[in-house]
């Protein structure tokens, strides 16, 4: 089968659905549109589609409704379906991925006058240019599909874990858990066994408290590089702190410097960091690529705890768990994964010293987060990074794509359109994992898509 169509959507994320939402707002009725994608779960994603109620959304409801020319959508979608929640509060990540597939239910539903879109259930293995100003895509089912108009809309993938387990013997490699997003593993969990979990953001919290409300009472060790966790939002926030960018300076130490003396003349420091907030696209497209590869080598960490904070009540649930000895952080490198007396061995070089030391567990869980977005976890992309249809990010960031989100790639021929969307414009936009910002990003490839006919 061969099908022509005007816009093709690779995926099958919160990305694809932010995009084939706007395309079912804003194409003519005599449009066709493909979104591609082998999910089961179409737009809910490993983060939505959890079921446990602590699990939350780290962005009040009220900055998360799908269309950003619509507000209060989501607010009022929690409301009509009995969780009368204000928008300054934090909603489940559940609730979250059923709202997704309401709206796009919705959309879907009108009949009239909207463009034609077929759901494709398959995984794009290749990608080749055509004579017909189109972009071919050669699907695992064997089929083939071209577009005028291309939308990458792929995420990234679990890290891998550090080292290999090549120490540990079969009969314990059951306890090693490189996903823990597959929550059945948790009722395999007996309350007073020790839990080491690889990773200090917050997929560790999320897992943590996952492990608490399924009967868990062990301690828990966490291992990190710098055994730094997310910080949480504050019960009343504080109004941001208006900053200008171009008044910031251009290395990444003047601007933590000027950051940190703003910090000092406000009650609260989140109000510089939710400040900064608008502005830090801006503010990364400012930098030289040699200050952007310092951020990521010597600030990230910091950036990440006090930028991407938890729900209050979630954090407080978390710290006393801290406080009381039941979560340990360690602060080093994972060197070495073996087994001892019958249970698992995470030998770590101590951060601040070359001493390697030993953490014994009954469980090994994989919380080290998603991989940067790249071209090595797809083999598509690989693909057609080999045909030179896209170029990587030299940060590893992604691949190039320019201010309007359009891939460049200079040895492309075909006339035909494509576009990316979500993780993989990081090395452009830095600030696009989230919602708030990848449901404008959409909504602005769409109306350039829609703009060239």
């Amino acid at each position: 089968m061969h099908l022509t169509y005007d816009v093709i959507v690779v995926g099958s994320g919160f990305s694809a659905i932010a995009v084939t939402c706007n395309l079912i707002e804003q194409l003519p009725a005599s449009a066709t549109v493909a979104v591609v994608g082998d999910d089961p779960g179409f737009g809910r994603g490993t983060a939505y589609r959890t079921e446990l109620y602590l699990h939350r959304l780290n962005v009040p409801a009220g900055r998360m409704s799908l269309l950003p020319h619509q507000p209060d959508d989501f607010v009022d979608w929690l409301k009509s379906h009995g969780r009368p929640l204000q928008a300054g509060d934090f909603a489940s990540r559940s609730d979250y991925g059923l709202y997704v597939r309401d709206t796009l239910a919705r959309l879907l539903r009108k009949r009239d006058g909207r463009c034609r879109v077929d759901f494709i259930k398959a995984k794009a293995a290749g990608c080749v240019e055509r004579y017909s100003s189109t972009l071919a895509f050669h699907l695992g089912n064997g089929d083939e599909i071209a577009g005028r108009n291309v939308v990458l809309c792929l995420g990234v993938g679990n890290a891998t874990l550090p080292v290999a387990p090549d120490g540990v013997p079969p009969s314990l490699r059951s306890r090693i858990i490189e996903n823990p997003w597959r929550l059945s593993w948790l009722r395999r969990v007996a309350p007073s066994d020790a839990v080491c979990i690889l990773g200090s953001g917050l997929t560790m919290i999320d897992q943590v408290l996952a492990l608490r409300a399924h009967g868990h009472r062990g301690r828990i060790d966490v291992l990190s590089r710098r055994g730094l966790a997310p910080l949480g939002h504050a019960w009343k926030p504080p109004a941001p702190l208006p900053i200008d960018v171009e008044k910031l300076p251009d290395t990444i130490s003047g601007i933590l410097k000027t950051l940190r003396g703003k910090s000092r003349t406000v009650a609260d420091w989140r109000a510089a960091m939710d400040g900064l907030r608008p502005a830090t696209q801006a503010l990364w497209q400012r930098l030289s690529g040699e200050e952007r590869a310092r951020f990521l080598r010597h600030a990230l960490p910091w950036w990440n705890i006090h930028r991407h904070r938890v729900a209050p009540d979630v954090f407080e649930r978390f710290e006393k768990l801290v406080l009381d000895g039941t979560v340990c952080f360690h602060a080093g490198f994972l060197k070495s994964l073996g087994a001892e007396e019958g249970r698992l061995a995470a030998g770590y070089r101590v951060r601040t010293a070359r001493e390697i030391v030993e953490i014994r567990a009954d469980w090994l869980v994989n919380c080290t987060g998603m991989e940067r977005a790249g071209i090595s976890h797809s083999p598509l992309l690989k693909e057609m990074s080999r045909f030179e249809l896209i170029a990587p990010d030299p940060l590893g960031l992604g691949i190039q794509v320019d201010a309007a989100s359009e891939v460049i790639a200079p040895s492309r021929i075909s006339p035909a359109r494509l576009f990316a969307v979500g993780a993989l414009t990081a090395g452009q936009f830095w600030e696009i994992t989230a919602v708030p910002d990848i449901r404008v990003q959409a909504k602005v490839v769409v109306e350039e898509i829609v703009s060239r006919g």
